[in-house]
Protein backbone atom coordinates (compact mmCIF):
# COMPACT_ATOMS: atom_id res chain seq x y z
CA UNK A 1 0.00 0.00 0.00
CA UNK A 2 1.19 4.13 -0.32
CA UNK A 3 0.94 6.00 2.09
CA UNK A 4 1.55 9.68 2.43
CA UNK A 5 4.40 11.98 3.73
CA UNK A 6 2.51 15.12 6.21
CA UNK A 7 4.86 15.40 8.39
CA UNK A 8 7.78 14.64 10.64
CA UNK A 9 7.54 12.33 13.09
CA UNK A 10 10.00 13.17 15.84
CA UNK A 11 9.07 16.16 17.04
CA UNK A 12 7.92 17.59 20.87
CA UNK A 13 4.52 18.04 22.40
CA UNK A 14 4.26 21.66 21.01
CA UNK A 15 4.79 20.89 17.77
CA UNK A 16 2.47 17.70 17.55
CA UNK A 17 -0.43 19.46 19.15
CA UNK A 18 -0.53 22.12 16.05
CA UNK A 19 0.28 19.21 13.62
CA UNK A 20 -3.17 18.04 15.15
CA UNK A 21 -4.86 21.38 14.78
CA UNK A 22 -3.57 21.64 11.75
CA UNK A 23 -4.41 17.98 10.22
CA UNK A 24 -8.31 17.82 11.53
CA UNK A 25 -9.50 20.13 9.25
CA UNK A 26 -8.34 17.54 6.35
CA UNK A 27 -10.60 14.96 7.46
CA UNK A 28 -13.43 13.78 5.05
CA UNK A 29 -16.62 13.03 6.54
CA UNK A 30 -18.05 11.82 3.40
CA UNK A 31 -18.22 8.01 2.18
CA UNK A 32 -18.57 7.90 -1.65
CA UNK A 33 -20.84 4.81 -1.92
CA UNK A 34 -18.40 2.16 -3.41
CA UNK A 35 -17.95 -1.75 -2.64
CA UNK A 36 -16.05 -3.02 0.05
CA UNK A 37 -14.81 -6.49 -0.69
CA UNK A 38 -11.57 -6.33 1.19
CA UNK A 39 -11.11 -4.88 4.97
CA UNK A 40 -8.02 -4.47 6.89
CA UNK A 41 -7.16 -3.88 10.29
CA UNK A 42 -4.60 -2.70 12.13
CA UNK A 43 -3.54 -3.02 16.10
CA UNK A 44 0.10 -1.94 17.62
CA UNK A 45 1.64 -3.17 21.06
CA UNK A 46 4.53 -2.54 22.96
CA UNK A 47 6.60 -6.09 23.94
CA UNK A 48 9.42 -4.22 24.84
CA UNK A 49 9.42 0.05 26.44
CA UNK A 50 11.26 1.13 23.31
CA UNK A 51 9.39 -1.78 20.45
CA UNK A 52 6.57 -1.13 18.90
CA UNK A 53 5.16 -4.25 17.31
CA UNK A 54 2.44 -3.38 14.30
CA UNK A 55 -0.19 -6.11 12.94
CA UNK A 56 -2.30 -5.57 9.98
CA UNK A 57 -4.65 -7.77 8.70
CA UNK A 58 -6.86 -8.43 5.82
CA UNK A 59 -10.09 -9.77 5.26
CA UNK A 60 -12.50 -10.53 2.66
CA UNK A 61 -16.31 -8.26 2.95
CA UNK A 62 -19.06 -9.52 4.12
CA UNK A 63 -17.67 -13.08 4.64
CA UNK A 64 -14.82 -11.80 6.78
CA UNK A 65 -12.24 -14.51 5.48
CA UNK A 66 -8.24 -14.11 5.98
CA UNK A 67 -6.72 -13.13 3.11
CA UNK A 68 -3.06 -11.33 4.34
CA UNK A 69 -1.91 -10.64 7.68
CA UNK A 70 1.46 -8.18 8.10
CA UNK A 71 3.53 -7.88 10.96
CA UNK A 72 6.21 -5.49 11.66
CA UNK A 73 8.54 -4.04 14.59
CA UNK A 74 9.81 -0.63 15.16
CA UNK A 75 11.57 1.85 17.79
CA UNK A 76 9.01 3.70 19.01
CA UNK A 77 10.93 7.47 19.80
CA UNK A 78 7.42 8.92 21.24
CA UNK A 79 6.79 8.41 24.88
CA UNK A 80 3.12 7.32 26.18
CA UNK A 81 1.23 10.44 26.49
CA UNK A 82 -2.63 10.18 26.43
CA UNK A 83 -3.64 12.01 23.09
CA UNK A 84 -0.67 11.87 21.23
CA UNK A 85 -0.63 7.93 20.71
CA UNK A 86 -0.40 8.22 17.03
CA UNK A 87 2.85 9.61 16.99
CA UNK A 88 4.07 6.67 18.97
CA UNK A 89 2.29 3.98 17.44
CA UNK A 90 1.82 5.30 13.91
CA UNK A 91 5.24 5.10 12.49
CA UNK A 92 5.83 1.36 12.71
CA UNK A 93 2.14 0.91 11.27
CA UNK A 94 3.10 2.38 8.24
CA UNK A 95 5.78 0.37 7.70
CA UNK A 96 3.29 -2.48 8.22
CA UNK A 97 1.06 -1.14 5.91
CA UNK A 98 3.86 -0.81 3.46
CA UNK A 99 4.00 -3.89 3.16
CA UNK A 100 -0.11 -4.79 2.61
CA UNK A 101 0.09 -6.66 -1.11
CA UNK A 102 -3.80 -6.31 -1.65
CA UNK A 103 -5.85 -2.70 -1.62
CA UNK A 104 -8.52 -2.84 1.19
CA UNK A 105 -11.24 -0.52 0.69
CA UNK A 106 -11.37 0.46 4.45
CA UNK A 107 -9.63 0.38 7.17
CA UNK A 108 -10.46 -0.11 11.30
CA UNK A 109 -8.16 0.71 14.00
CA UNK A 110 -8.40 -0.30 17.32
CA UNK A 111 -8.27 3.13 18.44
CA UNK A 112 -9.74 6.67 18.35
CA UNK A 113 -10.94 8.73 15.23
CA UNK A 114 -12.27 12.05 15.99
CA UNK A 115 -13.41 11.03 19.19
CA UNK A 116 -10.53 12.86 20.33
CA UNK A 117 -9.48 16.31 22.06
CA UNK A 118 -8.32 17.72 19.07
CA UNK A 119 -10.71 15.73 16.53
CA UNK A 120 -7.00 13.53 15.51
CA UNK A 121 -7.12 10.00 17.16
CA UNK A 122 -5.09 7.25 15.42
CA UNK A 123 -7.49 6.61 13.39
CA UNK A 124 -8.37 9.76 11.72
CA UNK A 125 -4.29 10.52 11.63
CA UNK A 126 -3.61 7.03 9.92
CA UNK A 127 -6.60 7.62 7.23
CA UNK A 128 -5.41 10.85 6.42
CA UNK A 129 -1.46 9.20 6.03
CA UNK A 130 -3.23 6.27 3.94
CA UNK A 131 -6.13 8.16 2.32
CA UNK A 132 -8.34 5.31 2.58
CA UNK A 133 -11.67 5.13 4.45
CA UNK A 134 -10.70 4.46 8.20
CA UNK A 135 -12.79 3.75 10.91
CA UNK A 136 -12.09 3.86 14.84
CA UNK A 137 -13.19 1.32 16.86
CA UNK A 138 -12.04 1.22 20.56
CA UNK A 139 -12.87 -0.65 23.38
CA UNK A 140 -12.52 2.11 26.14
CA UNK A 141 -14.28 6.18 25.97
CA UNK A 142 -11.14 8.44 25.69
CA UNK A 143 -13.32 11.81 25.57
CA UNK A 144 -16.69 13.15 25.04
CA UNK A 145 -20.16 12.11 27.26
CA UNK A 146 -22.84 9.49 26.32
CA UNK A 147 -25.82 7.58 27.91
CA UNK A 148 -25.87 3.99 28.36
CA UNK A 149 -27.32 2.40 24.80
CA UNK A 150 -29.89 0.27 25.37
CA UNK A 151 -28.91 -3.28 26.12
CA UNK A 152 -29.75 -5.19 22.83
CA UNK A 153 -27.25 -5.78 19.96
CA UNK A 154 -27.66 -2.60 17.30
CA UNK A 155 -28.74 0.09 19.55
CA UNK A 156 -25.99 2.99 20.09
CA UNK A 157 -25.54 6.65 21.79
CA UNK A 158 -24.17 9.42 20.29
CA UNK A 159 -20.85 10.19 21.95
CA UNK A 160 -21.09 14.17 22.62
CA UNK A 161 -18.96 17.06 23.51
CA UNK A 162 -19.79 19.48 26.21
CA UNK A 163 -21.10 21.76 23.34
CA UNK A 164 -23.39 19.15 22.18
CA UNK A 165 -21.30 18.20 19.01
CA UNK A 166 -21.47 15.06 17.84
CA UNK A 167 -18.27 12.52 17.42
CA UNK A 168 -18.94 9.33 17.85
CA UNK A 169 -21.22 6.96 19.42
CA UNK A 170 -21.52 3.70 22.14
CA UNK A 171 -22.28 1.10 19.80
CA UNK A 172 -23.68 -2.47 21.41
CA UNK A 173 -22.51 -5.29 19.23
CA UNK A 174 -23.70 -7.55 21.32
CA UNK A 175 -26.91 -8.12 23.23
CA UNK A 176 -25.56 -7.16 26.94
CA UNK A 177 -22.56 -6.75 26.59
CA UNK A 178 -20.16 -3.18 27.02
CA UNK A 179 -20.45 -1.00 24.10
CA UNK A 180 -17.37 -0.69 21.85
CA UNK A 181 -16.75 3.61 20.39
CA UNK A 182 -16.95 3.89 17.07
CA UNK A 183 -15.78 7.13 15.77
CA UNK A 184 -15.34 8.54 12.01
CA UNK A 185 -11.73 8.16 11.16
CA UNK A 186 -11.25 9.45 7.24
CA UNK A 187 -13.85 9.77 4.16
CA UNK A 188 -16.72 7.55 6.07
CA UNK A 189 -19.95 8.84 8.08
CA UNK A 190 -20.64 7.45 11.68
CA UNK A 191 -23.84 5.86 10.68
CA UNK A 192 -22.30 4.43 7.69
CA UNK A 193 -18.98 3.59 10.34
CA UNK A 194 -21.49 2.42 12.63
CA UNK A 195 -23.29 -0.56 10.06
CA UNK A 196 -20.03 -1.37 9.36
CA UNK A 197 -18.58 -2.25 12.60
CA UNK A 198 -21.41 -3.74 13.49
CA UNK A 199 -21.40 -5.85 10.29
CA UNK A 200 -18.07 -7.22 11.12
CA UNK A 201 -19.05 -8.09 14.49
CA UNK A 202 -21.21 -11.45 13.82
CA UNK A 203 -20.08 -12.90 17.04
CA UNK A 204 -17.68 -10.79 19.48
CA UNK A 205 -17.74 -8.03 21.11
CA UNK A 206 -14.97 -6.85 18.83
CA UNK A 207 -15.28 -6.88 15.34
CA UNK A 208 -13.54 -9.98 13.57
CA UNK A 209 -10.83 -8.11 11.86
CA UNK A 210 -9.67 -6.18 14.93
CA UNK A 211 -9.99 -9.29 16.82
CA UNK A 212 -7.63 -11.48 14.59
CA UNK A 213 -5.44 -8.64 14.72
CA UNK A 214 -5.30 -8.58 18.38
CA UNK A 215 -4.79 -12.14 18.47
CA UNK A 216 -1.63 -12.25 16.25
CA UNK A 217 -0.14 -9.29 18.01
CA UNK A 218 -1.11 -11.73 20.79
CA UNK A 219 1.07 -14.62 19.49
CA UNK A 220 3.30 -12.35 18.35
CA UNK A 221 4.60 -11.38 21.68
CA UNK A 222 5.07 -14.58 23.20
Amino acid sequence: MKTRSLHPWTVDIQTARRIQERLRTRVSFVWKARPVRLVAAADVSFPEKHEALAVVVVLTYPDLAPVETVVRRGRCRMPYIPGFLSFREIPTLLKAFRSVKSEPDLILFDGQGVAHPRRMGLAAHAGLILDKPSIGCAKSRLFGEYREPGTSRGEYQYLVTREGDVIGAALRTRTGVRPVYVSVGHRIDLETAMRFVLAAAPRYRIPEPLRLADLVSKEERT
